[in-house]
């Protein structure tokens, strides 16, 4: 937590408010259903491809180091925060049960329009 106070105790006061990209965008998580991307414009034009929903999954076996394509039947935990799992968010980090079995997702997929895991 940012504290308001300086070290002799007086407030602190700010120079200037934050500028237009300077601020937070709203959080975009990744659920689970029907696969379905959106186009974001970002700055200087770039346009990123976004993941809203997503059923199927890249699962690389560790043992085997092939990947294969599985369908997501559940989030079971996010270590993250318990209630993204209630959601059924997925997330980086969030365990997932597959039809291969339970994944762990290693990528970002609100930024990265995939959705990729490892299986544990």
């Amino acid at each position: 937590m940012v504290t308001t106070r300086k070290i002799s105790g007086g407030k602190y006061k700010k120079l200037r408010k934050r500028k237009a990209y300077e601020t937070r965008g709203k959080q975009s998580l990744t659920f689970l259903g029907e696969t379905k991307k959106k186009h974001k414009r970002g700055m200087g034009g770039v346009i990123k491809t976004v993941l809203l929903k997503s059923n199927i999954v890249n699962v690389m076996d560790p043992k085997t180091k092939k990947a294969q394509k599985a369908t997501i039947k559940t989030v079971l935990e996010v270590p993250s925060n318990r209630f993204l799992a209630r959601k059924n968010a997925i997330v980086k980090g969030a365990i997932i049960d597959t039809s291969l079995g339970k994944a762990r997702v290693t990528n970002r997929p609100s930024q990265e329009s995939t959705v990729q895991a490892v299986l544990i």
